[in-house]
């Protein structure tokens, strides 16, 4: 694709194949992972690769009393394309992939899934947590970091032609790197070139979703397009819920389908379902109706159908009816899955 301009932007959604009207994205995943490597940098190569995954084992790799690092690899275009396949049959329309530097992303692979299944996929930029992150950038400054992801906006992203339509997901820890807020910063500058949204990866603390918007809002970003994921690994009580939804920013819940408490990365007790859905019937029942988006966040391969997981059609086909079973009317779960999203996406 040529290189645009702001202008020629304004108004209309980014996607990997190009600009779309707002009003076709229809039901959107804001933050899913289609092709990704989330091993940890020392983890990678053939060798680290462990047991295939198999039926007689995928419990124990899901439980975490196997090790099987072939589970963090998302690398096969055609098992790819038809779990996106799978998705729009359950009804979804839309996928913000969110494989940002560190993690392997592939542009061109992403515009061939979206030819191939008639998917809307926004593609994001910028880069992950610091230790996923390339050691050259410890040398760069705000200044190259934005620049960066204002050229993977418009003209193309990790050296293709494919324009990345978000800004993320931003990788911080807890406590926060000074390079992680070298990144941040250059995606303030970023968002304010490009009018894109920002989504933000928060450290595994309770309160550090909170200290990034405090951070995005002393540096000028706008609060409103800010989205921080993961609020369902983070975030357990409702006070500091409430606290972060009232900033202004947008709050994630991506971690749907996640049924079991085993969590590799934090000793938490992670939530099902179920509690996802009375910690947003609480943000609702605050009048966040406007800040609350929801995904699955699939990085696993064993969270793909083919290899016994729920799939990227999971909110479509089951979450959905559990929520009008609990009380969510039609234009609440509109408001979730087509409206937020569309908002967030047409550039500014």
């Amino acid at each position: 694709m040529a290189a645009v301009d702001r202008a020629s932007l304004r108004g209309v959604v980014q996607t990997v194949l190009g600009p779309i009207a707002p009003r076709d994205l229809g039901p959107t995943l804001m933050h899913e992972h289609l092709l990704v490597d989330i091993r940890r940098p020392a983890e990678r190569g053939a060798e680290h690769l462990g047991p295939e995954v198999r039926l007689d084992n995928v419990w124990a790799i899901n439980y975490g009393s196997l090790s099987a690092a072939r589970k963090y690899v998302l690398d096969d275009v055609a098992v790819a394309t038809e779990e996106v396949r799978r998705m729009r049959a359950a009804g979804g329309r839309s996928v913000v992939e969110l494989t940002c530097g560190g993690l392997s992303p592939r542009p061109d692979a992403l515009a061939e899934i979206a030819r191939a299944t008639g998917a809307h996929i926004v593609m994001g930029c910028g880069h992950y947590v610091d230790e996923f992150q390339d050691p050259a950038n410890r040398r760069r400054g705000v200044e190259d970091f934005a620049h960066e992801m204002i050229r993977a906006v418009f003209e193309g992203a990790w050296g293709t032609g494919v324009r990345a339509g978000m800004i993320g997901e931003i990788g911080c820890q807890a406590p926060w790197t000074g390079l992680e807020q070298t990144v941040m910063r250059g995606a303030v500058i970023a968002q304010q070139e490009t009018g894109l949204a920002i989504n933000v990866h928060p450290g595994r603390h309770p309160d550090q979703p909170q200290e990034v918007a405090d951070f995005l809002r002393a540096h000028g970003a706008a609060i409103e397009r800010t989205v921080i994921s993961h609020i369902d690994r983070t975030i357990f009580d409702t006070d500091r819920m409430l606290r972060l939804a009232d900033t202004g920013c947008v709050l994630e819940f991506d971690l749907f389908g996640q049924e079991q408490s085993y969590y590799r990365y934090a000793d938490i007790d992670m939530p099902n379902d179920a509690v996802r859905l009375r910690a947003i019937r609480a943000l609702l029942d605050r009048g966040h109706k406007d800040r609350v988006v929801i995904s699955h966040d699939i990085c696993y391969v064993t969270r793909w159908t083919k290899f016994g997981g729920h799939g990227y059609g999971h909110i479509f086909e089951n979450v959905v009816p559990m929520m009008r079973r609990r009380g969510f009317s039609d234009a609440e779960i509109d408001a979730i899955l087509v409206e937020n999203p569309r908002r967030l996406l047409t550039i500014a």
